[in-house]
């Protein structure tokens, strides 16, 4: 096991410098490039940067690895032997650009199809949420446990809501949004997947779900919510919910009851 901590560690180096960068974008803004790849898709400098450095850090110490992120192609050497890291190098990009202080540096390593590690860094609030696969999840060195909430009307459930570009999603989503709040303590929509992720292995939210989202959103804090004790799945059950894009993560206790919540109803 010792190659990989030795991994984790890596990552987490990684994660924290990244992560000190898009702090000092942050508080200055008013100075950064932004481009819109799309409606309601912003992409800046900072993410630009935050990539490049992960790259460097991840790829010079591992150079035989892949490296799929969320800006520009995938990477990997000629010695790529199904390995690779997944990375968003700034999860939450429109909460930073409107100064909202709630976004993340996700990285996941896989093998051969399985996430092994992943790290979620909240360099605002200075979180960072870790997980190996068999070893447990951690924040900051404490143990991470979901919640043991049984009750919806006691639990608090976060979510994403599809943007503007995804119009072919909201008719698929309302109706499970409006099932949810009738059930629910809360709705979040607090606009970072990966963090919602850890917010359910550290036993503040009962359940997440979304639609549409991409690896690189889910990978690192899927593991994580595992790791902690929880579960994961499309929001009808299947379990390729990091190729769908579609996902549901809970403390495991109201995973089957929320499933047959968000289950489309007809007449």
């Amino acid at each position: 096991m010792t190659g990989a901590s030795d991994e984790l560690d890596a990552m987490s180096a990684a994660a924290r410098e990244a992560g000190a960068g898009l702090m000092r974008h942050f508080r200055d803004r008013g100075s950064l490039h932004v481009e819109l790849k799309g409606r309601a898709d912003f992409v800046s400098t900072a993410d630009l940067e935050s990539q490049e450095t992960l790259r460097a850090r991840l790829l010079g110490a591992y150079p035989a690895f892949g490296f799929l992120a969320e800006e520009g192609a995938p990477a990997q050497d000629s010695g790529f032997d199904g390995t690779r890291f997944i990375v968003d190098p700034l999860d939450g990009t429109t909460n930073f650009l409107h100064g909202i202080a709630h976004f993340a540096v996700a990285i996941a390593l896989e093998r051969r199809g399985r996430i092994v590690a992943g790290v979620v860094f909240d360099p605002a609030k200075n979180e960072m949420f870790s997980a190996r696969e068999g070893a447990g999840a951690w924040l900051d060195g404490e143990r991470l446990r979901v919640s043991t909430d049984r009750d919806l009307a006691l639990a608090l459930v976060g979510t994403g809501i599809p943007h503007s570009n995804a119009v072919d999603r909201h008719a698929l989503y309302l109706p499970r949004l409006a099932a949810a709040m009738k059930e629910a303590a809360g709705i979040r929509r607090l606009g970072a997947a990966a963090l919602d992720l850890a917010y359910v292995a550290a036993g503040r939210f009962a359940a997440y779900f979304e639609f549409g989202i991409k690896p690189w959103d889910v990978a690192a804090g899927s593991l994580i919510v595992r790791e902690a004790g929880g579960r994961t799945s499309e929001p009808d059950g299947g379990s390729d919910f990091i190729g769908s894009g579609n996902v549901l993560a809970t403390n495991g206790i109201v995973h089957d009851p929320f499933i047959e919540l968000l289950r489309p109803r007809v007449g």
